[in-house]
């Protein structure tokens, strides 16, 4: 399988205002990120502001401002972390399982996912989107990663790209959406039943999803 490790992503609607390039402003913004997704577990994506994660942070808040339009932006880059994040540790599981096929990646694509959730800060409220309730103060929750495709359509457009010629022939990007939508759905109630995720739903959604993406899509 040849795998590619991204895509010509677009900004999304909430984009940071400002990339850091020098080593001071990358360990700011890095703190802030680090700081909304601890945040995230204590308070929830409704009570979180933009304030309380600079405090957290130790920087000021009109540095926050410097990177990041709003709460929307700050979150919108949290997400895209998080994708970047699982792309390269389902990237190295790919490696070492190699070679893979559709059922093996889509094993390794949802335990991976699951091992985030178990584990990284603030990816039980925000994964690649908002996995809750929204806060009444954000504008535009379903395009955090990009500005044209919602957030479960950007996922399966750079989970296509890592599978790279596996998904390739005509029709698979759909199937890959409809396939994050209904993993999306089963893996919410997975860990809205059980905190470390309900086995038996997680192991539906495997079989689901390695059932459906077998199949040659029509074109």
């Amino acid at each position: 399988m040849k795998a590619q490790t991204g895509t010509d992503q677009r900004p999304p609607t909430t984009a940071v205002r400002r990339r850091p390039v020098q080593q001071r402003s990358l360990e700011r913004y890095e703190r802030l990120l680090d700081a909304c997704a601890g945040l995230l577990d204590e308070v929830g994506p409704t009570a979180l502001t933009t304030k309380e994660v600079a405090h957290r942070a130790h920087v000021p808040i009109g540095t926050l401002y410097q990177f990041f339009s709003g709460k929307e932006s700050l979150l919108g880059a949290l997400a895209e972390r998080n994708l970047e994040s699982f792309l390269a540790r389902l990237s190295a599981r790919i490696e070492g399982a190699a070679p893979v096929g559709v059922a093996a990646f889509v094993d390794l694509a949802v335990d991976e996912f699951v091992a985030m959730k178990r584990t990284v800060a603030g990816f039980g409220h925000l994964d690649f989107g908002l996995v809750g309730a929204v806060p009444g103060d954000l504008r535009d929750d379903e395009h955090l990663l990009d500005r044209d495709l919602d957030n479960n359509a950007a996922v399966a457009e750079r989970i296509g790209a890592l599978g790279g010629d596996l998904f390739a022939y005509p029709g698979f990007a759909l199937s890959l959406r409809v396939a994050l939508e209904c993993a999306d759905a089963v893996l919410k109630v997975a860990f809205r039943v059980d905190p470390e995720g309900d086995p038996a739903l997680i192991g539906e959604c495997k079989r689901m999803l390695r059932g459906y993406l077998a199949e040659r899509p029509a074109v």
